[in-house]
């Protein structure tokens, strides 16, 4: 999937760029961030693709706080890359190279991009596969939480597929080490996918705070809207939507869940549980009857 090309997409000139430049010939764009461009590139002395994450922190375009910003987190993000290196459900780190004015992070090449491109086109998904998506990505999620590790962005848009339709999550530039017992306050993430502990932080400064319990409601989220083709918090007023949420307030509508089993809306009524005591950890999701070989066949 190429996307046009626009005039923020220029590449990086050879001086402010060689390392990367001796290594990696780039190509096409296939994504975008809000402060960066994603383009596929070839390993020159391989011919092995990969893809390339590349962030401009120059004054032009930043405020030196933002600079300092965006610098910090993308160290803080490759430092966490590093640290979940090798597991088979989270994107590999293959480079990373920081010059005056670029950062560039070499990945994987998922060429079947997105979950979310994948979920539109198809609309919804059957229960098999979403138990083969649903099952990876919580344990993705049980390695990151055993590990201190919050990710804090689960979505579909941060979900890669491979060409064997396998996934890896993506994207950790929300992440952060979170220590048992420490709690996060900041306000951070997608609005459809935040917990409600997230939300009531933001709004009640004598709130304890969130911790990992965050990821297990955006899971809920994503499995519910991989089967239904729509989240199940939407309103087109936000603070409406933002209402939903803090109440848990969503439904299980004819006619697309009529033919889906009671297995799976028992699953979702367990991760959008609005008291995170009472949601469902990684590990306990993993071992609920959704996954079970009785249930695989069929649907």
């Amino acid at each position: 999937m190429t996307l046009d090309v626009g005039p923020e997409d220029e590449l990086p000139d050879w001086a402010a760029a060689k390392e990367f430049y001796q290594k990696y010939d780039p190509k096409d764009v296939i994504g975008r961030g809000v402060s960066s461009v994603v383009r596929r590139c070839v390993h020159r002395a391989t011919g092995h693709e990969f893809a390339v994450k590349i962030m401009e922190v120059t004054a032009e375009r930043l405020s030196p706080e933002q600079l300092e910003e965006v610098r910090e987190a993308t160290r803080r993000e490759t430092h966490i890359l590093r640290q979940v290196a090798g597991h088979p459900h989270i994107i590999t780190l293959i480079d990373s190279y920081e010059s005056s004015s670029f950062m560039f992070l070499v990945f994987d090449l998922m060429r079947k991009g997105e979950l979310f491109d994948y979920l539109t086109e198809k609309v919804a998904l059957s229960e098999k596969e979403t138990r083969s998506i649903m099952r990876s990505l919580l344990e993705a999620v049980n390695f990151l939480h055993a590990n201190n590790i919050v990710h804090r962005d689960l979505k579909p848009e941060n979900i890669l597929l491979d060409d064997n339709m396998q996934i890896r999550l993506s994207d950790f530039g929300f992440s952060c080490h979170l220590e048992p017992g420490e709690k996060l306050r900041e306000l951070c993430g997608t609005p459809g996918y935040l917990a409600p502990e997230i939300l009531k932080c933001s709004m009640d400064e004598t709130h304890p705070g969130y911790g990992k319990e965050v990821d297990l409601w955006a899971c809920g989220v994503i499995l519910f809207t991989l089967l239904a083709g729509s989240p199940p918090f939407w309103h087109r007023r936000q603070i409406l939507m933002l209402r939903m949420i803090m109440e848990g307030q969503y439904q299980f509508n004819s006619p697309e869940w009529d033919d889906r089993s009671n297995t799976v809306k028992d699953l979702i009524s367990r991760l959008l549980q609005v008291d995170p005591e009472e949601r469902l950890t990684a590990k306990q999701a993993l071992l609920h009857p959704f996954f079970e070989p009785s249930t695989m066949h069929g649907r």
